[in-house]
């Protein structure tokens, strides 16, 4: 079993900056990826990133691209999402997800969740 606390959200003006962070624990193994997805009201859970175990490897999503950031520290079994120029459009609940298909964009494809942290960005 993996848990994830995700922790870091809150209220930012459009422009800003904020950084997600996921604590994971519990049984985990190389070659896992962890990926940030994030829900608006009335809208699909939509993927934003995923990071390799190694930490070499990210995938974005084209709207983020340029903005976000992933990173991960092993020691501390934390992976980071680093959310620059932030916008309004951004507002969502953020999840992290853990799962063993390398860069998958698809919520199937991962097996553990944590329970989202609130990103509201305003104008």
């Amino acid at each position: 079993q993996v848990q994830l606390v995700e922790s870091g959200g809150g209220l930012v003006q459009a422009g800003g900056s904020l950084r997600l962070s996921c604590a994971a624990s519990g049984r985990t193994v190389s070659s896992y990826f962890m990926g940030w997805f994030r829900q608006a009201p009335g809208k699909e859970r939509e993927f934003v990133g995923a990071i390799s175990w190694s930490g070499r490897t990210t995938y974005y999503t084209d709207s983020v691209k340029g903005r976000f950031t992933i990173s991960k520290d092993n020691a501390k079994n934390t992976v980071y999402l680093q959310m620059n120029s932030l916008k309004p459009e951004d507002t969502a609940v953020y999840y992290c997800a853990w799962g063993v298909v390398g860069g998958s964009s698809s919520v199937s494809q991962y097996r553990y969740w944590g329970q989202g942290t609130q990103v509201t960005v305003s104008s």
